[in-house]
């Protein structure tokens, strides 16, 4: 791995209103990064319109798209004029009745480097992803770019210390996580508090169990619920972390940005020097992770 830093950037925005004016603002911050040097970009989850999940509707199923697609074809054209390697996130229509929450790759080319269907599927108050997205049928693959293997997960996935754990052992150099995740008005300051605290600290736990950066973009601003609920305050927060799980850069919580951080590979083959988790795991010890529950 090169003892150059990686430069990174995690564009952090709020939706725009229509795909394409999401879109045209997508290819301003690849357009900046690409100015200031960034190598790898990552957006946040579902990025070409509102979070359509807080409600359930077959009308929303309009807004899915294949793989590849417009979106891909748009993007990966950026990818390869500005020489980036960009992980984007979209709504994946596979076939009728069949969709996926999908992480697409692109590495300096307008070719798909590789794709990532989420895993876990939440179906809680305001988020009712189960009604829209079929579980994840790729495994948890790393794909390989120029900059290293990427290690991508998608929102819930990012509350599993499995799915990063997994990535870890199949050779991924970063974790990065495309997310939509906010809180419900309802709620008072110091429950909000919590759950952010508790969103970022679980994630940092994944770098330092790993040994592994981690890179998490989320969304920012409030999105009103289509059957007249509360919405979301999607809380931005975007951040990078290092191999020990120490904050290299956070963004806002209410802003659009474009947050970028320098991240130093190298640095995760001395930390798992020091602290080899990887060696010291009881494999032989582990056949009840592969039940629901120990009754």
């Amino acid at each position: 791995m090169s003892a150059k830093p990686l430069k990174v950037a995690l564009l952090q925005e709020t939706d725009r209103g229509s795909v394409s004016a999401n879109l045209d603002a997508i290819e301003a911050g690849l357009r900046k990064s690409a100015a200031a040097g960034v190598q790898l970009v990552l957006l946040q989850e579902l990025h070409n319109g509102p979070y359509f999940c807080q409600h359930e509707s077959v009308d929303e199923f309009d807004r899915a798209e294949s793989i590849p697609g417009p979106s891909t074809q748009r993007l990966g054209a950026l990818a390869a004029e500005l020489k980036l390697v960009l992980v984007c996130s979209l709504f994946e229509r596979r076939a009728a009745g069949l969709y996926h929450n999908t992480a697409v790759v692109f590495d300096r080319s307008a070719q798909i480097a590789g794709v990532y269907r989420k895993m876990h599927i939440p179906d809680d108050p305001a988020f009712y992803e189960k009604f829209y997205f079929t579980p994840g049928d790729l495994g948890f693959e790393p794909v390989q770019t120029s900059v290293g293997r990427l290690g991508v997960l998608v929102c819930w996935d990012q509350w599993y210390p499995e799915a990063a754990r997994l990535m870890a052992l199949a050779g991924a150099d970063l974790l990065l996580y495309p997310t939509a995740i906010g809180w419900d008005p309802a709620d008072d300051a110091a429950e909000k508090e919590r759950q952010r605290d508790a969103w970022i600290t679980v994630q940092r736990g994944h770098a330092v169990a790993n040994g592994l950066p981690v890179l998490v973009a989320n969304r920012t601003g409030f999105e009103a619920a289509p059957d007249g609920g509360r919405g979301i305050q999607f809380w931005g927060s975007s951040f990078v972390a290092g191999p020990q799980g120490e904050l290299l850069a956070r963004a806002s919580e209410g802003e659009r940005e474009l947050l970028i951080a320098d991240v130093d590979l190298a640095r995760s083959e001395s930390v798992r020097r020091i602290w080899p988790f990887l060696r010291d795991r009881r494999i032989d010890a582990y056949a009840d992770l592969l039940k629901r529950y120990r009754d």
